[in-house]
């Protein structure tokens, strides 16, 4: 019997990229902050190897890492409602009376008509509890430290409504959040207080989508003819959101997520 010439075989590729590799595959997605495709020449690997590394190591989506440092985004996860929420403010501009460009047209709001109209801006406060995302949001006409106060005491009662009780609050570093009556109050009611790295808005990244959500199907989704119609369709839009908005990362409206529900209204 002839003997099997093995040099002619195929060689296999190793099953696993050693370790040394795949932390220099790693490095240079965080340094560079492109495709596989891009990197693929440079690390010496196909690009479906680089995406499996990354995918094994956190860091197969430009959101897992931070745009400037290139450090990895550690996402928070939260086992119960109130263990953790999130509270920001955003800042949108004032509907003038009689509506804006949306209802009377561009060429009413053309430059010069449009600083006649100017009517300054609305500050939406919202927290959002990170494990069953069940949100709270009020307008105001500003963001200072007494309003955010006055805010979070409504917004401790809502969530108290659905039987959260709220134990640490994450924050990014504005104003109205780094003053000390706002840390005393937190103090005083037993809450712990967390703020974010500066310029590092994804660790807030659960309202900060919501944010998001907030603009495109309550602040903007349709034609309002005044600031106070807008706001007036807020509560009726929360009350969607809360009850009945399915919500992909937990698989259902975030009531589904908190307790004592018998008394809530669907």
């Amino acid at each position: 019997m002839a003997l099997e010439d093995r040099s002619s075989r195929p060689r296999r590729c190793p099953t696993k990229t050693p370790a040394k590799v795949e932390r220099r595959v790693v490095q240079l997605r965080r340094r560079h902050q492109v495709s596989a495709a891009r990197l693929a020449e440079r690390a010496g690997l196909p690009a479906s190897t680089l995406h499996a590394i990354w995918v094994r190591h956190g860091v197969s989506r430009l959101s897992d890492l931070e745009r400037r440092s290139g450090r990895i985004v550690r996402r928070i996860e939260t086992s119960r409602p109130g263990e953790l929420v999130h509270m920001d403010v955003k800042k949108q501009g004032k509907i003038p009376p009689g509506g804006g460009h949306r209802v009377r047209g561009r060429a009413a709001s053309r430059p010069g008509k449009e600083r006649e109209g100017r009517v300054g801006y609305a500050f939406v406060h919202s927290v959002v509890d990170a494990h069953s995302r069940l949100a709270y949001s009020e307008v105001h006409d500003d963001e200072r430290a007494v309003t955010a106060i006055g805010f979070w005491r409504r917004a401790r009662r809502f969530f108290a409504s659905y039987g959260v009780d709220v134990e640490r609050v994450m924050t990014d570093n504005g104003k109205c959040y780094i003053a000390h009556v706002f840390a005393a109050e937190l103090v005083a009611a037993g809450i712990a207080h967390t703020r974010t790295k500066p310029y590092c808005p994804r660790t807030n990244g659960k309202v900060e989508r919501y944010n998001r959500t907030l603009l495109n199907e309550w602040a903007y989704a349709r034609p309002y003819r005044s600031e106070a119609a807008r706001t007036r369709a807020l509560d009726k839009w929360l009350h969607m959101y809360n009850h009945h908005r399915h919500h992909t990362a937990i698989g259902g409206a975030p009531v589904s997520r908190v307790n004592n529900l018998a008394e809530q209204n669907t």
